[in-house]
């Protein structure tokens, strides 16, 4: 067993948020242990891992320990070999007060693997009706949500619940994207009731984004023009308190999470004028952020509607600009079929063009023509309800 003790004060923050403190692990060793404590009443200390390959996980601030082994590893971290060599705790720095944070790290290296944890699996979901919603020359609109957490992250929910939730909400894809750590990629695919797409919130200090796609880890620590080099980035929760959107970019992504289960008052409308300053020809996605029951929203909350061939093809449908965004899977909606626009479940809301001009919607499935996009559909008192590319 390897002690390391130490104390962080606001100065190390300020000059390197992130701290790699080494460890060895010898030829033959089956499974390594890292134990943490401090005092979370007074601050937050980020955990990861790094072998002398790389990446091996990351769980922020939501774990204190973490055991990886060749066939298993916690939630966050990669299981495999044990590369013999020097290994990294890491540990972000993520709030300390003026007067300083000790910290104990404890290292076990063991000779046999401990034992993989047991996990129930859900019962199977049935999933509610599809709406009445017409295809578009061989495409559908298909519902989903475009951010989640699970027990890989911060989430209290293994990926099965979570997936038996999403459908039980009538959802037919479901984004999860837990923070800094992709190990949740490799058991999506067994998911059969949905479509879960691979996905990674990058976090940092300065704001989050979410890549989409199997495309390998996203490295946190590189500058944010980098994130979306390999797969679709979007900007998330861009006014969300004190993870709003803060990082320098040479070029805005053009995918953003405009609505976000944060934005409860929706006759708040700083961000649909973020994402009209953002660029102007934005595409709008929906997330509800879903951590854990009786927290922000439920899966779906916001839902996003995308024109696709099929689930597995959501991701070219959002490239293309093929999005809407409704409060819920069954809640007001605005869809473009063609050169026409479809508002279901609407009645009496406000149609508001892009011109600013306005039109009263009058019963619960209308079409009008199209015209130019973006669209957003309101209430009397400017509430948004449904938003529309």
């Amino acid at each position: 067993m390897t002690l390391i003790h130490g104390r962080w004060s606001l100065d190390d923050r300020l000059e390197r948020i992130l701290r790699e403190l080494p460890y060895e692990v010898p030829a033959g060793a089956e499974g390594v242990t890292v134990r943490l404590s401090y005092d979370r009443s007074k601050g937050v200390l980020d955990l990861g891992a790094a072998s002398p390959y790389g990446f091996r996980g990351w769980s922020g601030g939501a774990r204190d320990e973490y055991t990886i082994t060749r066939d298993w590893a916690t939630p966050g971290y990669l299981p495999g070999e044990l590369e013999p060599g020097a290994w990294q705790v890491w540990l972000r720095l993520h709030r300390v007060p003026l007067e300083g944070l000790e910290f104990t790290l404890e290292v076990t290296v063991h000779r046999r693997a401990p034992l993989r944890p047991t996990e129930e699996e859900p019962p199977p979901a049935v999933k509610p009706p599809r709406r009445d919603i017409p295809d578009v020359e061989g495409l559908r609109w298909y519902a989903g949500d475009f951010h989640a957490h699970t027990v890989h992250s911060d989430g209290s929910l293994t990926i099965a619940e979570l997936a038996a939730l999403a459908t039980g909400r009538g959802l037919d894809f479901l984004a999860v994207t837990d923070h800094n750590t992709v190990s949740h990629h490799p058991h999506l695919a067994k998911i059969q009731e949905i479509t879960l797409i691979p996905g990674q919130e990058v976090t940092t200090d300065r704001g989050h984004a979410n890549v989409f796609g199997d495309v390998g880890w996203v490295d946190f620590r590189q500058p944010a023009d980098t994130w979306g080099e390999r797969g679709l980035m979007s900007i998330n929760h861009a006014l969300g308190g004190d993870c709003a959107w803060l990082q320098p970019l040479s070029e805005r992504p053009r995918v953003a999470e405009v609505w976000h289960s944060g934005w409860w008052d929706r006759r708040w409308g700083a961000p649909l004028a973020w994402a009209q300053a953002w660029r102007d020809d934005v595409i709008a996605i929906g997330g509800s952020d879903f951590h854990r029951h009786g927290s922000a929203g439920l899966p779906g909350a916001p839902t996003t509607w995308v024109l696709a061939e099929d689930p597995g093809a959501v991701l070219d449908g959002v490239r293309a600009g093929r999005t809407a965004v409704s409060a819920g899977p069954e809640g007001p909606l605005l869809l473009r079929i063609g050169d026409e626009l479809l508002a279901l479940d609407a009645d009496g809301l406000v149609l508001v063009r892009r011109s600013g001009a306005r039109q009263v919607i009058r019963g619960d499935r209308v079409l009008v023509p199209a015209g130019e996009g973006p669209f957003r559909l309101e209430t009397h008192e400017n509430e948004v309800m449904a938003l529309c590319a």
